[in-house]
């Protein structure tokens, strides 16, 4: 079961937060560069997304519209739910990061990955990370607004400034430019990958000094972090067990279902992070704590689901079945352009 070596720069950037916390005129400094790392991040994602191959992962749209209900529907009102267990087994802190890590969109680089080793059908699980991170860019501050409401960190009309001018318009202003910049993007895919997670360990220190000069780990005990990580558990044995055996009932095929599962049950940090410090502000530090939790765990998880499943395939070879014709919803070579930060962190 690995351990996401992206996570352990995460927690050693927590860590240096925690014992050299960014105050005054640093932290003026660190913000700026958070805001601005945030917008770039964003325009990246824009810059990286091929309209043409989005429009043709439409063609198995039955499957595309299943992830995303998954991850914007159904994640939302299991969160929402969990709202009985404050303040027995989360704060409301704690509750408000695990209700937001619900409303983020779902990853690319792990879902593709984990799918090709279970042997599904990699080009759905293209498209349908690709879509929901578009998706998200727009409807996870729309929900976070409906469902955090004022009590979400501060998070008010201000915010939704923020998200237009920090998100939406370098996202836009990315695919207006696509068009000249694109290949550039392409071609240095690897060297802006390293930028993108720069720029993520940028906000999450920014974001846990704002934590520790509030004094904000407090209000945090092991027994509570304890908690969370039970419900985080419970939630995602859930949606896997929703994605799998509810895919099923729709009819898809096996291979369908394996991009149905490790689509519809992931979030992304990498998009999570940067939303995060936007809408949370000052209080991100502990709304992106349950986001960083549940995306090891989800790796942990997946890694052991998918190496079962290829076993089972293996297996079904060798008996003799026949494998089930793989649904081509865009051409799986050129479609790894699409949105998505090049980082193996989601």
């Amino acid at each position: 079961m690995p351990i996401d070596p992206y996570i352990l720069l995460l927690l050693g950037t927590v860590g240096l937060a925690a014992l050299f916390p960014a105050r005054g005129t640093a932290s003026d400094v660190a913000s700026g560069a958070s805001t601005a790392a945030i917008a770039f991040l964003f325009f990246l994602y824009g810059a990286r997304l091929s309209t043409r191959e989005a429009m043709d992962g439409l063609k198995h749209w039955r499957l595309h519209v299943t992830v995303l209900a998954c991850t914007f529907v159904v994640f939302p009102l299991l969160g929402l739910a969990a709202r009985g267990l404050v303040p027995v087994l989360l704060t409301h802190p704690l509750y408000q990061g695990l209700l937001f890590l619900t409303l983020v969109p779902s990853t690319i680089q792990s879902s593709i990955a984990f799918t090709s080793m279970a042997r599904g059908n990699v080009p759905a699980a293209i498209c349908a990370g690709s879509f929901s991170s578009l998706v998200g860019i727009v409807i996870t501050p729309l929900l976070a607004a409906a469902v955090l409401g004022g009590s979400g960190g501060g998070f008010s009309a201000d915010s939704m400034v923020k998200i237009v001018l920090q998100l939406l318009v370098p996202f836009v202003a990315g695919q207006l430019l696509r068009r000249w910049i694109g290949g550039f993007v392409t071609r240095h895919k690897k060297v802006l990958g390293l930028v993108d997670r720069g720029s993520i360990l940028l906000v999450v220190y920014t974001a846990f000094s704002a934590g520790m000069v509030q004094g904000i780990w407090h209000q945090v005990s092991a027994i509570q972090l304890g908690g969370l990580l039970a419900v985080e558990a419970v939630l995602l044995a859930v949606m896997l067990l929703l994605t799998w055996y509810g895919a099923k009932a729709l009819r898809f095929g096996r291979e369908d279902r394996i991009a149905i599962q490790f689509a519809g049950s992931k979030k992304s940090l990498a998009a999570g992070l940067p939303m995060a410090s936007v809408l949370f502000g000052a209080h991100a530090s502990l709304a992106v704590l349950p986001l960083m939790l549940f995306h090891q765990m989800q790796l942990m998880v997946c890694a052991v689901i998918a190496k079962r499943r290829a076993r089972e395939a293996e297996a079904r070879e060798a008996a003799g079945a026949a494998p089930a014709p793989v649904t081509a919803s865009a051409p799986a070579a050129e479609s790894r352009t699409a949105v998505g930060t090049g980082t193996r962190s989601g």
